[in-house]
């Protein structure tokens, strides 16, 4: 307990960093509506964050051991406050993509150096606890960050800049901290063909669950709005699809460690398709039927990525895990770079059902992929336990696989 407090500052940031960057999305959906962007302008924006988020995972290691931690997390929660004020600034929406570069910059470093931080002082012991903390501060902000929409005003300088003050913010609790800043480690290299090889089928499930998850976080507010949401009900869509995620995964562990991953991913986007067609049936029925066929959105995506993940590390040695996670994030940022400039055209020239004719289809192929992969090998004799993996940095997965590397 005692450790868990002495993490408080850490864990004050992750709630404050999320509520900023987790803010900004939605609105600039909604600002670039009453602006008069285009749909396929929207899009790009969620492109050019996941684009940033990748280059900041790359990025932030080498940074931190450059400078150290305090002040490479100085510099990316900088230049994610000057992504948020400059939109107000220059009205444009190829400039704004530029600043959504920059915030997937910060929140890709600044997660980085916490995760850095915590892998650092937590102990084999007590470190089950202090990653379950971890994981219900992280959804709780990406939670209460959609709430927020509802209050704020698109196209606003006041709402900008009320997400700049929470991403300044998050910079106090870690620079009051008594924690001693730790030593730099050494680096993931990325070596994207280490997953490829280990197992395909994991590297497309990554790739379908960024494809999936960018396309409803970056371009769901278009669908919100296409469907007639209004801005405070688009904070509830998004939330709805958040709690179902983030309910989804004790169960999906329970599966993925006692049945063949594979049929558990297969199992889990043939429900995706599921939830998907309900999603398209359901607009006539109302925001209840919205917001429940979100919820079981949610349920049945999130756990995509990590149950891909556990199937990976299944064929991997102790001494490839960390270059393993790397890679399947750099996997996920492709599948998420492509997805919202995808669906945001396909919304525009197909009406708002078609972002979920999209994702099925993308399910769809991990399916067959899933089947075709059964018949090439049988299942891995050995097995790494169940992880819920946050998609945040690289260093991910040197701090949740810690026990494995022993």
């Amino acid at each position: 307990m005692r450790l868990l407090i002495s993490f408080a500052a850490l864990f004050a940031s992750v709630i404050l960093l999320q509520l900023s960057s987790s803010g900004v999305g939605p609105l600039d959906v909604l600002s670039g509506n009453a602006l008069g962007f285009t749909n396929g302008q929207i899009g790009l924006l969620g492109s050019a964050h996941f684009l940033g988020f990748f280059i900041g995972c790359w990025w932030a290691p080498r940074l931190m051991g450059t400078v150290g931690h305090s002040r490479a997390f100085a510099v990316f929660t900088a230049l994610g406050a000057i992504g948020l004020l400059a939109h107000m600034v220059v009205v444009d929406p190829y400039a704004w993509a530029a600043m959504r570069v920059a915030s997937g910059l910060c929140i890709a470093g600044c997660f980085t150096v916490i995760e850095a931080w915590l892998q650092a002082k937590a102990t084999n012991e007590n470190r089950g606890r202090t990653m379950g903390v971890y994981r219900m501060v992280d959804t709780g902000g990406q939670l209460v960050a959609q709430f927020m929409i509802g209050f704020l005003a698109p196209a606003s300088y006041v709402s900008y800049n009320l997400l700049a003050i929470l991403c300044c913010a998050a910079l106090l609790p870690l620079a009051l901290t008594r924690l001693k800043q730790p030593m730099a480690t050494g680096t993931p290299r990325l070596r994207p063909m280490l997953a490829w090889r280990l197992s395909p089928l994991a590297v497309g499930g990554v790739v379908v669950s960024g494809v999936s998850g960018a396309s409803l976080r970056m371009t769901g507010p278009l669908y919100g709005t296409e469907v007639g949401l209004a801005p405070n009900s688009i904070g509830l869509f998004l939330a709805a699809f958040v709690l179902g995620g983030a309910l989804a995964q004790w169960p999906a562990g329970l599966l993925a460690d006692r049945y063949d991953r594979r049929w558990v991913l297969i199992g889990f986007s043939a429900a995706s398709i599921v939830s998907c067609a309900i999603t398209i049936a359901v607009p006539g029925l109302g925001q209840a039927g919205i917001f429940f066929a979100a919820f079981l959105f949610g349920a049945t995506t999130f756990p995509i990525y990590s149950v891909s993940a556990a199937h990976a590390h299944d064929w991997a040695s102790d001494d490839q895990r960390i270059e393993l996670s790397a890679a399947l994030m750099f996997f996920f940022a492709c599948g998420a770079i492509v997805a919202p400039l995808t669906t945001s055209g396909l919304i525009s020239a197909f009406g708002p059902a078609s972002l979920f004719y999209f994702i099925s289809a993308a399910h769809l192929f991990l399916i067959v992929f899933g089947l075709i992969r059964m018949r090439r090998r049988a299942a891995s004799d050995t097995r790494q336990p169940y992880v819920w993996i946050p998609r945040t940095s690289f260093q991910a997965g040197r701090l949740f696989r810690r026990n494995g590397d022993k």
